[in-house]
């Protein structure tokens, strides 16, 4: 009997022991799986080995990029503060150079502007001036050196440079008494006497046709256009074109540099004399461009010629300030006195020695039709403006 009740007891222990580990793997199971589960939705949202070290690597070398540019401004400016140093010593030996050997320049037409460009060659070398009227007072004052003729300026002065300073109206007239002048020197002092012969006109082709016709083939040319202003010439335009040299004229690329063609000495000087009268201007302030004639006259039709075009018109209209101007308006009137104080000769040169100016002045009054026509259509008018009113075609005719 005992041993019965000890075998059923233990039958119920195994019985109760397979339960618990039945409920426990049951148990265990579904937790695994929601573990599992757990995990691969921490594996969707958490990044992996490989994301994680390219977002590593990004941000390295965000932070590399940063650390490469520290000091990067402070570099460029020390480069910047020694190239600045450079270009002021480069500039200074420039200057030196020029004034080791100062050229002795000639003007010709000691008017307004012979007088103007004489105030800064006195800077830089020994200037004689010429006009046909007597500006010895004037030129003495300036510490210029005055000729009465012509003929004493070109015979009796050791002149490296000419300047042609007159009216392009009497340009070719100039150039017709210098020519002779010229020859007889070079028959006195030989070949080498022949100096380097300058144009200052407003148009270029006319000037540079002249010269290369009428002048020997001795004399070098530089056609130049300085662009003046009351208060110098620092900032102004100086378009230039070497033309000729030791007998050669200088073809120039759309870069605008001249193609080198010879390396004689005589080349070499004739080009070193040029640099030194370009340099003079440089000097100054100017903003040098070398430009073929042609493209020059070409640009200055739709330039230059309509500013003086324009301004002359208004001038003629009368027109004044008043108690409401605008800056525009304001701006119209100082048009009108600058291109009115010039000499008409200078606006006629515009338009009579280049050869773009009508071209200007034929698309000036096809634009001024076609903006009165646009006013008229807007009103409602077919016809004609006449002087203030407007006419339709029935009342024209």
């Amino acid at each position: 009997m005992k041993l019965l009740i000890t075998f059923i007891c233990i039958i119920s222990i195994e019985i109760a022991k397979q339960h618990c580990v039945v409920s426990a793997w049951s148990q265990g199971g579904s937790t695994i799986t929601s573990t599992r589960a757990t995990i691969q939705h921490q594996r969707k949202s958490e990044p992996t080995s490989s994301s994680l070290f390219s977002s590593t690597q990004s941000n390295d070398e965000d932070d590399i990029t940063i650390n490469s540019n520290n000091g990067e401004l402070e570099r460029l400016k020390k480069e910047e503060q020694r190239l600045s140093s450079l270009l002021d010593s480069i500039r200074q030996q420039k200057l030196a150079v020029l004034r080791s050997r100062p050229l002795s320049i000639g003007i010709v037409g000691f008017g307004r502007f012979g007088q103007f460009i004489a105030q800064s060659f006195t800077k830089y070398g020994n200037v004689v001036g010429t006009s046909r009227t007597n500006y010895t007072d004037v030129a003495s004052e300036m510490g210029v050196k005055y000729s009465l003729t012509l003929e004493s300026f070109v015979l009796d002065e050791d002149l490296d440079v000419i300047v042609l300073a007159t009216s392009i109206v009497s340009f070719k007239d100039t150039v017709f008494e210098l020519v002779p002048l010229l020859e007889k020197k070079m028959q006195l002092k030989g070949a080498g006497s022949y100096p380097l012969i300058v144009d200052v006109a407003s148009v270029k082709e006319h000037p540079r046709n002249i010269l290369l016709d009428l002048l020997p083939e001795e004399c070098d040319i530089l056609c130049t256009h300085p662009n003046s202003a009351k208060n110098g010439w620092r900032g102004q335009t100086f378009v230039y074109e070497k033309t000729r040299i030791n007998k050669v004229i200088l073809d120039q690329d759309f870069e605008g540099q001249e193609h080198q063609l010879d390396t004689s000495e005589e080349h070499v000087e004739g080009m070193d004399r040029m640099e030194r009268f370009l340099s003079i201007w440089e000097e100054e302030g100017c903003n040098m461009i070398p430009m073929a004639c042609s493209d020059h006259d070409s640009y200055s039709a739709n330039s230059q010629f309509i500013t003086h075009l324009v301004g002359r018109i208004l001038g003629i209209q009368g027109l004044k300030a008043t108690p409401i101007d605008t800056t525009g308006f304001q701006s119209v009137l100082r048009l009108i006195e600058t291109t009115n104080a010039d000499s008409f000769d200078l606006f006629y040169g515009l338009y009579k020695y280049n050869r773009n100016s009508g071209y200007t002045i034929g698309r000036l009054r096809g634009a001024l039709d076609d903006v009165v026509g646009a006013l008229l259509q807007r009103d409602g008018v077919v016809g004609v403006f006449d002087g203030g009113n407007r006419k339709s075609d029935d009342d024209a005719k």
